[in-house]
C-alpha cells in the first residue's frame, strides 16, 4: 500500500489491533465489503447482458469497467483519478457518438457501462494487494459471465493489466495474444520490492502462462533487465527508434489464431506527449495518435478484452486533452470489440 490512503489504512488496522479485534473478524469485515462491492457490479451487468440477450444478434459488446488504482505507480499516483474523466470526455458534446467505422456509442451493442471497482473503499478496509487483484479479476469475470459483455477496462495504472488479462484467460480456458503499445515494457521481475507494480504487471501474466505471444510497441525507455526480461519470456518487443522500419508490419498484424483471442492494452504514454501530455512518465520521441489508429484499426484477430491505462488528470492541460484522446482510444477500442 502506498500514499496518504494507506498510511490511514495502516493506522486503522493498528487501532483494530489494539482493541484486540481479531484477524479473523477483521477478514470476515473486509470479506462483506467485497461482496457488497462485487454484487453491484455483477447486478449491473446482469441487467445490461439481459437487455442484449433480448434485442439480439449481439456476439458481443464492449462493457466499461473502471478500475481506480494508483498506488502501484512507482512515480505519481493519478491514474486512479482516471477513469470518471474518461467517461466524461467519451460523452461530452464536443464531438459525436459515433467512432470512426460508423458504429455508435450510444447503441448498447457496442458499447455498455457497468461502473467502477471501488478500489480505495476496499483498501480503506486494510484489504492488501493480492487479495485486491483477486478482487479485480472476481470484477471482470463477473463482467464476462453475462454474455455478451467483454470487458473494456479504465485505469488506473498499469498494474491492473495483471488481473484483468488473468480473468479473461481462466474464463476463456486458455491463453490469449497481447498487443501491449506502451513507452515502457513494465516487464521488470519486481520493481523497487512491488511484485504489483505497474512496472512488473507483464512479467507477472507471462509467469502464469497467460499470453501466448506478446507484443510490445512504442518502445522508448526501456533497461537491460527490460531487454532481458524480454527475451527470457519470448517477448516481441518493437522500439520507436526501429518504427520507421518496423511500420508496415505492425500495421498489418495478424494475431489470435490458435489461441483464445486477443487482449489491447493501451498505455497512453505510448503515444508522444505532444498527443498526450497528461500522463505520469513523460517519454518524448512516441507514437502518433495516428499510428496507433492505424495499428489498432488494421488488427486482424478477435479482440476480446482490452484496457486504457495510466492516464492521469493532474497533468493533463485545461481544456482536457488527454482525457479526450483516452476516451477516443476507447471509443475506437469499443469498435474493435463489438461483433
Amino acid at each position: 500500500m502506498g500514499g496518504a490512503a494507506a498510511a490511514g489504512a495502516a493506522r486503522w488496522i493498528q487501532r483494530l489491533s489494539a482493541a484486540r479485534i481479531s484477524t479473523e473478524a477483521l477478514q470476515r469485515g473486509q470479506s462483506r465489503v467485497i461482496d457488497a462491492s462485487l454484487t453491484l457490479i455483477r447486478e449491473r451487468a446482469k441487467l445490461k447482458g439481459e437487455l442484449l440477450r433480448a434485442m439480439g444478434g449481439v456476439k458481443a459488446s464492449a462493457s466499461l469497467l473502471g478500475v481506480p488504482l494508483g498506488h502501484n505507480s512507482s512515480f505519481l499516483q493519478g491514474p486512479a483519478f482516471a477513469p470518471p474523466r474518461i467517461r466524461e470526455a467519451i460523452w461530452c458534446g464536443s464531438t459525436n457518438s459515433s467512432t470512426e467505422e460508423g458504429k455508435e456509442l450510444n447503441d448498447p451493442r457496442v458499447l455498455t457501462d457497468v461502473g467502477d471497482v471501488p478500489i480505495q473503499e476496499i483498501r480503506d478496509c486494510g484489504v492488501e494487494d493480492e487479495r485486491l487483484m483477486h478482487v479485480i479479476s472476481e470484477s471482470v469475470k463477473t463482467v464476462m459471465g453475462e454474455d455478451p459483455l467483454r470487458p473494456l477496462v479504465l485505469g488506473g495504472d498499469h498494474s491492473i493489466s495483471y488481473p484483468v488479462v488473468r480473468a479473461v484467460s481462466e474464463m476463456l480456458g486458455g491463453p490469449v495474444d497481447i498487443l501491449h503499445l506502451d513507452a515502457h515494457p513494465d516487464i521488470y521481475d519486481c520493481f523497487e520490492g512491488n511484485t504489483y507494480s505497474h512496472a512488473s504487471s507483464f512479467a507477472r501474466i507471462m509467469e502464469g502462462g497467460y499470453a501466448r505471444r506478446l507484443l510490445q510497441v512504442g518502445l522508448r525507455s526501456i533497461t537491460k533487465e527490460g531487454r532481458e526480461q524480454g527475451k527470457r519470456f519470448g517477448v516481441e518487443q518493437y522500439e520507436m527508434r526501429t518504427f520507421s522500419r518496423d511500420r508496415e508490419k505492425l500495421e498489418n498484424l495478424k494475431l489470435g489464431e490458435g489461441v483464445k483471442g486477443v487482449y489491447v492494452s493501451v498505455d497512453v504514454d505510448c503515444l508522444d506527449p505532444a498527443f498526450a501530455p497528461g500522463v505520469s512518465h513523460i517519454e518524448p520521441g512516441g507514437l502518433s495518435f495516428r499510428d496507433v489508429l492505424n495499428i489498432l484499426q488494421n488488427l486482424q484477430g478477435d479482440v476480446v478484452a482490452g484496457d486504457v491505462v495510466e492516464f492521469n488528470p493532474q497533468r493533463d492541460t485545461v481544456d482536457g486533452m488527454t482525457a479526450m484522446v483516452a476516451a477516443k482510444l476507447v471509443r475506437e477500442l469499443s469498435a474493435k470489440i463489438a461483433k
